[in-house]
Parts: C-alpha cells; structure tokens; sequence
C-alpha cells in the first residue's frame, strides 16, 4: 500500500511549477509510503507522476515506483494489492512476457499492456492506480469494485490533478478551499460525505468500481464493475450453504496473506475478527500476531476476551492499555490524520498505532463482515420501520403532523430522527437514514447552514444511488455497504491505519468472496445473528459466538468529559440542542478541527 498522485495538463506545465508540486505532493503524502518516493514527468508536462511506497510485495527498490514499460512509453503509480497476481503472472509468463521484479504493480502493468482497460475484470484486490500511456497521450485512472482504496480528483480548466487523500491536493494548492454546501449538508445527515462527493466544491471522489480516462484535456468516466444482479440459487440448503460459505472464507483469507512481510490481525471480542484467526490456523498460519485495544471501562473492555482467543488461538498477542490520558495524548495525532471527518475513525487510528509501534507493516481487519452476513441491528429494525411508513402512507396528513410535532418540538435525537422518517416518503432508504442518521433533517440544514450563512432552504439536495433490492434484507445490506462501509468505514480505516504506514486488509470486503455470496438466498446468507459465518466457522469459541452484539467502540463519553469538556463545549454551542449526544458533538468538533487547519470556508 502506498500514495499516489499525478497532475495532467494539457499543452504541458510550467517546469518550475511542475516541479515544486510534485515535491509537496510527495511529502504530503510520505506518511503512506516512507520506504521509497519517486516522481516522474514526459518532456512536454502534460503528465507528472508521484509515489510514495510501503515496501510488502518484492521489497527491493527494483520495484519502487513510477514503473515503466514499453521502453518508458507506458508508466504506472499503484496504491494497494492485488492477490491473484501470481497466478496473473503466471498467465502472461506463458505468453512470452518476461518480468524484472516480483512485484504486482509490474503484473498490472503488463496486464494493462497486453489488455487495456478489460484488465479491470481480472483483478482480485483492493487497488487505485493510474497509468499513462504516451503511445496514446492518455491517462487511465481506476478503483476497485467495492471502493477499499480512495482516489480523489480535482478539475480546473482542462488540468485533472489526482492523489490518494485529498488533503494532499489541498497541501498543493491543486483544489479550492471553499466548501461544498450540499456535501456539508450530507455529512450531518449521515456522518460521512458519500462518493462522489467530497467537502470540497470542485474535488471529486473517484467512485467505487469505476475507471476515468483522461485525454487533452477531456474526460470520460465508466462503471467497470457490473453490480449484483442477485441472481441467487435457491437450490441451496444449510448444508450446501456451510459449505460453499466455509470455502469461500478460506479463499479469501489465503489470498489476504499474500506478503513478503509478516501479516497480523486486527483481534477483537467480536465474531468476524475471530473467524479471520480461526480460519487463518486452518490454513496454517502458526506464527500469526494479534492485536488488541484494553480500554479503563469494564462494560465496553473487549481485551480480556480477545486475550482469552488468542490463547485459545495460540496466537502471539499484543494488547495495549488505554485510558483517558492515553486517548488525550494521541488525539492531536488524530486530528492531523483526518482526511475529511467522520463521526468514526479514532478507534481504528489507535489500534493501528500500537500496531505499527510493534513494527508491523500489514495487518488484517474483521470490518465487513456484518454487512455481508446481517449482523447489525440495522437488518432487523429498518424493515420494521420502514413497514411503518408504508402503512402511514394511506394517513399523509397524520404522519406529517406527527412527524412535524416529533422533529420539531425537544426531544432526544431518536424521536427527532423519527420525525424526519415520517415526512419522507418513507421508503426502505429513508427507514436507514432514519436508523444512521447522526441528525435529523431538519437539524442537519439548520446547523449546516450556520456554517454557510445562509437560510436552511437555501440548501441543495445532492441526488444519492437508489437502493433497489426486492428482498428487504439485501436492500439492508446494500444501504450498509454502499454508504456506511464504503463512505465512512473504509475511509477512515484507510486514512487511520496509513497515519501510522500500516497497510490495513479486509477480507470481508472482497469482490470475488461476494460475488460467491451472493449465490445464497437471503434466507440462508442473512439469518440472524450472523449463523450463516458462525455455521461455516465452527472453531470460534462459545465465549465469542455467544457475546452480545457490541461494535469496536471506546468510552468516548467518559473520555470528553475527563479531557476535552471544554474544546467540545465550544465547537458544539452551534447545535442548539438540549441533549446532543457525544457523536453528534464529535461531528461538530472534528468538522471545526478540519476547517481551521486546512483553512477551509
């Protein structure tokens, strides 16, 4: 895993100016690569290249990057992995191709070579890349299917500037700092800016499963990854689906060991971070490290359950003690760290950070795995509620009523959250904004707009992807993974574990292990209480499969209250409501950080 960044111009670049920002882009973005930088330029400036590499495939600098082929004509930067690229080597080896290093950036490369874009449909990773072609004067962006990997972009005029984060763009003075007001609007509302979007007016994310063709000046961008027709073959039975799901996991999890340099895990007292061990000592990984986070809060402490794994596991743990004074200290840390805010993200840059202190370069994550096998609450209680909806439809003028009275009148931040649902039209989508949202609409507008200036009104709804999915447990779990996953769980996992040069792995959120999934009928896939994992990976201890559901949280409330009363108190009199609850003052906070230290408006 490394970061990318380029600058297209057409009619080529000043050579002073081309210079300089590719230096600031390679120190912006060193944090996620500090093995190697390497920029690279054509004679004209119309395409200019930086890389930033965390050395994990092939570790000698015959590998460092931007790489070339076709005699210089064809040059790569790569921000990932891809592990079937052995086997993809193996293939292009045998039609005469002969390779100088062991590394998978060089498969992409003859891969793009012999295939172009059509490449895409034989990769099996997480990956964001672009590669010029000067043989064509063109540049080829891409990013994976399920969006693990970030690439943001920015246009002024016909310059199309990219890199892995977007404060690296921001650093160079490549994207404006004026905010985007339906984004800002968007982030209240969920907790995260979702793709395309970005809280930056003319700074785009690259959307999951897409590719961007530059050329001239113009571009064009494409969907590469067909989305799931969920087709599914009824003629599974639990038996079948045990089997096909335990096989599956295991193809998943091997392919996620693919390194040259030690691999661990991310070890919590959850059931998917434990199936990711279990199945990694069936596949005989006997020498696997396991980390963990012990918190000063007894009801919330998952260490004790994650050291009891571990040596249930045989697995050498790690567990690091944290309390306030410990989150205090690596707060500032954070707070740098932040690409673009979320309501999450501090939890994954603690962990990730006393992995790295360890000296890990690669670890593996659970994250996934209740958006594939329905294991948030979110799978039983939206389909309720949005069943309420459905009824109230035939009562429109009672619904708005108490709708209005519910959203409008104080009252904690579910009931208005509710009242929100009931003057939507209430669909299955707004039954899961209703259950995510850290606002309700109309708080959302009113606290967005005092950002602005402007009247709540005034605001832009930005159009999202609509959700349809006949079973209403698949269109759950779509909700989950196309907006919270990717917009937010997989940004901050990235930007978090990349603050500390750590390269973070998810083999729950694999395209070729939910394309198999997604033969199971819903029945069988999401039953509750994630029996379809726990059926297919019986060696996870009881002590883990029968815990209460519990997400990998910490006690932020105790902490603000021991540390940060006073910071919080002042970023969050704008909200105006009689009992804001911690993430909705921790949305404000981070949000405010962010402003000031990128100088956003």
């Amino acid at each position: 895993m490394c970061g990318i960044a380029g600058i297209l111009t057409p009619g080529g670049a000043d050579p002073e100016l081309l210079n300089d920002q590719l230096k600031r882009l390679a120190v912006a973005l060193r944090h996620r690569g500090p093995d190697a930088v390497g920029t690279w330029a054509n004679p004209s400036g119309t395409a200019a290249l930086v890389h930033t590499r965390l050395s994990i495939l092939d570790l000698t600098s015959d590998a460092n990057q931007p790489m070339a082929a076709e005699a210089g004509a064809v040059q790569i930067v790569f921000n990932g992995e891809i592990y079937n690229f052995r086997e993809l080597r193996e293939e292009l080896s045998r039609d005469g191709i002969v390779f100088r290093t062991q590394s998978d950036t060089e498969v992409l490369l003859q891969l793009y070579v012999k295939h172009g874009t059509a490449m895409l449909d034989r990769l099996r990773g997480m990956y964001a890349f672009a590669i010029w072609d000067q043989r064509k004067n063109r540049c080829f962006l891409a990013r994976d299917p399920l969006g693990i990997k970030p690439l943001y972009y920015s246009v002024a005029g016909g310059r199309l500037a990219f890199a892995s984060e977007l404060k690296a763009l921001q650093a160079t003075n490549l994207t404006s700092s004026e905010l985007d007001s339906g984004a800002l609007l968007l982030y209240f509302q969920m907790g995260s800016v979702p793709e395309p979007h970005t809280l930056l007016r003319d700074c785009h994310c690259l959307e999951a499963g897409h590719y961007l063709m530059w050329k001239d000046g113009r571009f064009i961008k494409k969907r590469h990854t067909k989305a799931s027709a969920y087709q599914h073959d009824e003629s599974f039975s639990a038996v079948t689906c045990r089997k096909h799901v335990r096989e599956s996991l295991l193809q998943a999890v091997e392919a996620h060991f693919v390194s040259d340099v030690p691999v661990g895990v991310f070890l919590s007292g959850g059931i998917d971070s434990t199936a990711i061990v279990a199945l990694a000592k069936v596949l005989g990984r006997n020498n696997l490290e396991t980390f963990s986070v012990s918190v000063d809060d007894r009801e919330l402490d998952e260490g004790p359950v994650a050291q009891r794994t571990a040596s249930h596991f045989n697995t050498r743990h790690h567990n690091t003690e944290l309390d306030a004074n410990g989150a205090d200290a690596a707060f500032s840390g954070y707070l740098e760290g932040i690409d673009q805010p979320t309501i999450d993200g501090f939890n994954t840059y603690l962990v990730s950070m006393a992995a790295s202190r360890q000296g890990m370069k690669v670890v593996i994550s659970g994250l996934g795995g209740d958006e594939v096998f329905g294991g948030y609450k979110s799978f039983e209680q939206v389909p309720r509620l949005a069943a309420v909806g459905k009824a109230m439809r035939f009562l429109p003028g009672i619904r708005h009523s108490l709708g209005w009275l519910a959203e409008t009148l104080p009252g904690d931040s579910r009931v208005r959250r509710i009242g929100s649902f009931l003057r939507s039209p209430g669909t299955l989508f707004d039954a899961w904004q209703c259950f995510r949202a850290t606002f309700s609409a109309q708080d959302a507008r009113r606290i967005a707009a005092s950002y602005l200036g402007c009247s709540p009104a005034d605001l832009p709804i930005l159009p999202l992807p609509k959700i349809e999915v006949e079973d209403q447990r698949s269109a759950v779990g779509d909700c989950e993974l196309r907006f919270y996953m990717r917009n937010q769980l997989l940004k901050d996992s990235d930007v978090m574990s990349m603050a500390h040069s750590l390269e973070l792995r998810v083999p729950f959120v694999d395209h070729r292990l939910h394309q198999q999934l997604d033969r199971l009928p819903p029945s069988l896939r999401l039953r509750p209480g994630k029996a379809a994992l726990l059926d297919a990976v019986p060696e996870i201890p009881d002590w883990v499969a029968q815990r209460p559901k519990r997400g990998f949280v910490f006690p932020f409330e105790s902490w603000l209250k021991q540390h940060w009363t006073g910071p919080f108190a002042e970023a969050t009199s704008r909200l105006r409501l009689r009992s804001p609850t911690w993430y909705q003052r921790w949305a404000v906070f981070v949000l405010d950080a962010w402003l000031r230290r990128h100088g956003v408006r």
